[in-house]
């Protein structure tokens, strides 16, 4: 099999952060005059609660590196727990109290137009977070690389399949259709499989991209196509984790190779046990920390370079690493991204010794 490696280095990214240059330069004006304490408002308004990042991952670590920038500024935070209607009020609300930044991981990706409209017309600094907004440009777009990450996860199990099932079939289960990041991760899925020899029995656009909604989905599949089912290659840890529970909840002994996304620790867990095939290394900070260094040079109408531009929106992608049993100690233990404290717990306790987690 072909192991896939694009070792991230945290060092350089962050050093690469810190001078935000290259090519192309962005600048925008808060609303109103700079606050005389310094004290800036910036609201981060995040999408659901369906995965576990937001509240675990981005929210505190967004609040942290703000709070070393500035540590008089205010962060507002919103989740607008899957509803496009929801995060729409929550963007109203932190106009009307006049932040000077927004930055926001859209719900709906074509309706968050509307919001950067809103931001726009206040001459408020707005900043697309994991989520491009392509029918509307923001001021910036910070995330990994999520065509890249489609077509690695892809490729991985793809790999794998040809040692293990030369001319398998498989399932696809993509994210949300509401969300052009996943819409990004699909289109990179399909650049790995539709080269391949791998047939695809079926696929689905999970809405929300709702663990439930994956697991009834890949139930009826696994009805209607059984042990033809080779490998499934879902877009994110959730979706994968209800792949996973679809065909346990069948009674598949085996269940064939699943892909993920995200690195959450339940998707760890299972990559240990060997109930997952793989994931992808996103540390979080990286994105989190680009994106408060973005928001607040912004609010204080600093100029920020962009070494690219998706959606013609000058952005910040970084590339990710794929993760299988083979390299998940090197990659997400020994770099401190996890601890064996919270994901070797009792179930899975054996499993990480045999990995050497300890």
């Amino acid at each position: 099999m072909k192991k896939i490696y694009s070792r991230l280095s945290v060092a350089a990214v962050a050093a690469g952060i810190a001078a935000l240059a290259l090519t192309g330069c962005v600048q925008q004006t808060g609303t109103g005059a700079a606050p005389a304490d310094g004290a800036y408002k910036i609201a981060f308004l995040m999408p659901d609660l369906a995965s576990t990042r937001y509240e675990q991952q981005d929210k505190p670590l967004f609040v942290a590196e703000m709070k070393k920038l500035c540590p008089k500024c205010k962060v507002i935070y919103s989740n607008a727990n899957a509803s496009a209607d929801q995060q729409q009020q929550q963007a109203n609300s932190a106009i009307a109290q006049g932040v000077n930044a927004i930055v926001i991981d859209a719900v709906d990706s074509k309706g968050a137009a509307s919001i950067v409209n809103s931001a726009n017309a206040a001459k408020i600094p707005i900043i697309a977070y994991d989520r491009p907004i392509p029918d509307k440009k923001a001021d910036y777009y910070v995330s990994f690389d999520n065509e890249g990450i489609g077509q690695k996860i892809a490729q991985s199990l793809m790999d794998k399949l040809d040692t293990d099932a030369p001319g398998g079939e498989i399932l696809i289960v993509n994210g949300s259709p509401t969300d052009a990041a996943a819409g990004l991760i699909k289109k990179g899925i399909h650049n790995a499989v539709d080269k391949s020899d791998h047939k695809i029995l079926a696929e689905f656009d999970t809405p929300d991209w709702k663990p439930q909604n994956a697991q009834d989905w890949v139930s009826g599949q696994i009805t209607q196509f059984g042990s033809k089912i080779t490998g499934v290659v879902a877009a994110n840890d959730g979706t994968g984790g209800g792949t996973i529970a679809a065909f346990k909840a069948a009674g598949v002994t085996t269940v064939p190779p699943v892909t993920g996304n995200d690195a959450e620790v339940a998707a760890a867990q299972r990559i240990i046990a060997g109930d997952q095939y793989n994931t992808i290394s996103k540390p979080i900070k990286i994105v989190a920390d680009a994106a408060a260094k973005v928001a607040y040079s912004l609010a204080k109408g600093d100029k920020v370079a962009a070494k690219t531009k998706l959606y013609n929106t000058p952005s910040e992608l970084f590339t990710p690493d794929v993760v299988t049993i083979d390299n998940i100690k090197a990659i997400l233990f020994d770099s401190k991204i996890m601890t064996a404290s919270e994901v070797c717990t009792a179930d899975y306790a054996a499993a990480c010794a045999t990995a050497g987690i300890q």
